[in-house]
């Protein structure tokens, strides 16, 4: 089974994750940051991914700390959850419209750590900085050890261009964690 919880405390927050790559896409998100939880339901949801996320940070300064250590603690489980890596897919690319939006994803379940993040993601939604999202998706592909071209081509709408992005990244995920052999997909033989 390819499920787990991580935990992680410091002064600025305090984490506790439960990941389950074979789910439904049950969720239960609470951040403490009302758009930030949306985006994560939105990866459970369209990842089909079962995601459970707590976190008290000090949101009093802003969302910064929060979002980018819950990326580092779901990018930590991630890595974990696949192992070997035995079977998986490893690649995949895919496109997701949101109304005017649209975003394309394409990763690489590689054991190297990379982010190209191409959007137009600046300004606030709602209460919350939009330029974290890419903090989120720079800790999570880091700590995953993933590499990972999330692109946004189009879009106006700063919600819109976000949620594209989020579930382009799940759906891509997905794809590419799916046990479709018994052998590791390298010519290396592993996936460190």
């Amino acid at each position: 089974m390819r499920k787990g919880t991580k935990e992680r405390n410091t002064r600025e927050t305090k984490i506790s994750v439960s990941l389950n790559l074979d789910g439904t896409g049950k969720n239960s998100i609470d951040t403490g940051v009302g758009f930030f939880d949306h985006m994560l339901e939105l990866f459970a949801c369209h990842g089909k991914f079962d995601l459970q996320v707590r976190c008290d940070g000090d949101t009093k300064v802003d969302a910064h700390h929060s979002v980018e250590d819950i990326g580092i603690v779901m990018g930590k489980l991630f890595y974990e959850l696949l192992g070997d890596k035995k079977g998986i897919e490893r690649y995949a690319t895919v496109y997701v419209p949101m109304d005017e939006s649209l975003a394309r994803t394409v990763v690489d379940i590689s054991g190297r750590p990379y982010l190209c993040f191409d959007a137009e993601l600046s300004g606030k939604i709602g209460e919350f900085d939009a330029e974290l999202i890419e903090e989120f998706f720079r800790a999570f592909c880091t700590y995953g050890l993933i590499t990972a071209h999330i692109d946004v081509i189009r879009g106006n709408n700063l919600h819109h261009k976000a949620e594209a992005a989020f579930k382009s990244f799940a759906r891509a995920l997905k794809a590419a964690v799916a046990v479709t052999g018994t052998e590791i997909p390298s010519s290396k033989g592993t996936l460190e």
